[in-house]
């Protein structure tokens, strides 16, 4: 199975959802600061969305400084995206912008933390998608 590179911030949302799925993750760091990740081997993405209600700035700039990075956009093979409900229209649409702009698949959108179900669903999802 793949890699997963994820962002998560301070709250640690989506670092608490993606150890739940208990498989090899790396994250992106939260400080631009810190030296950037660099990926070696392909990987998923998970995104969560700091869109408002106009969907402005929904990707992480971390993410952004992340895939600007050539080798890292060149192993993408696809986009899981968190967000809240509350933001209507613009729910986990970091996803959506991510899938766009690196032309790879939306597989999954979850909320906040996450359902139980949810990360049953990534699991199996992950586990198809890199037997493709």
């Amino acid at each position: 199975m793949g890699l997963i590179v994820y962002f998560s911030s301070s709250t640690r949302n989506t670092e608490r959802f993606v150890e739940r799925l208990g498989l090899p993750a790396q994250r992106i760091p939260v400080s631009p600061d810190e030296p950037m990740l660099k990926a070696s081997e392909p990987y998923v993405l998970f995104a969560p969305t700091y869109a408002g209600g106009d969907g402005e700035g929904a990707v992480h700039k971390q993410v952004i400084r992340f895939l600007n990075n050539t080798e890292n956009r060149s192993l993408i093979r696809g986009v899981i995206s968190s967000g809240n409900t509350n933001f209507g229209k613009y729910y986990a649409v970091a996803g959506d912008v991510v899938a766009a702009k690196c032309k790879v698949p939306l597989l999954y959108r979850f909320e906040l933390l996450g359902t139980a179900e949810d990360v049953v669903n990534v699991r199996s999802g992950l586990e198809r998608f890199w037997l493709q």
